[in-house]
């Protein structure tokens, strides 16, 4: 099974902006993921997830997850994020996170998948990708959604992703308070 049908069939997609095929055999999905999902008021009625991976952007194949960016509000949403979607993770598979509440980057070891976690204050994910792959959002602003993502994947692939090589234990203790600055009407 692959990871989209893994999304569809569990009712994970949260407000999803693309889901689809990009070319080579590869499929892209943009908008949120649930890690824990909302109370159950009724049969017809759910609240919002209460921990959702946000800004998603993942890129797939048939069977594994190849490129995986996402932010997680805190680094302690990070096991349960992990155990919910670990089985389309190996270890080639690039896992780029952004966590509020971390006080310092750090690419750490996990079930033997390297995860790249940095500090997220005031940008969002596709903006701190397009830094981290050396892009430039002239660049991409006239290709269509698809390519966009792909043209993102190709240059995220040749970038290096690492930050100070840290223990997940090591992660953790630089968990702050979330720093992230909330833009817009107040």
């Amino acid at each position: 099974m692959s990871i989209l049908q893994f999304i569809k069939e569990n009712n994970l997609a949260w407000q999803p902006s693309f889901n689809g095929e990009i070319g080579n055999g590869l499929v892209g999905y943009r908008g949120a993921l649930i890690v824990e999902e909302g109370k159950q008021l009724s049969p017809d009625r759910i609240l919002p997830p209460k921990v959702q991976a946000k800004q998603v952007l993942l890129v797939s194949n048939d069977d594994n997850v190849t490129f995986f960016a996402a932010e997680l509000e805190s680094i302690l949403h990070f096991e349960a994020f992990f155990e919910r979607y670990k089985a389309f993770f190996t270890p080639a598979t690039l896992v780029v996170l952004y966590v509020t509440d971390l006080d310092k980057n750090g690419t750490f070891t996990y079930e033997g998948v390297t995860i790249h976690a940095y500090s997220l204050s005031e940008s969002s994910v596709w903006n701190e990708l397009l830094d981290l792959s050396g892009l430039d959002k002239s660049e991409l602003k006239k290709l269509d959604n698809k390519k966009k993502i792909d043209v993102l994947y190709e240059g995220l692939l040749k970038a290096d992703c690492a930050a100070k090589a840290m223990s997940f234990e090591e992660i953790l203790s630089h968990k702050g308070e979330s720093s992230k600055k909330i833009m817009g009407a107040v």
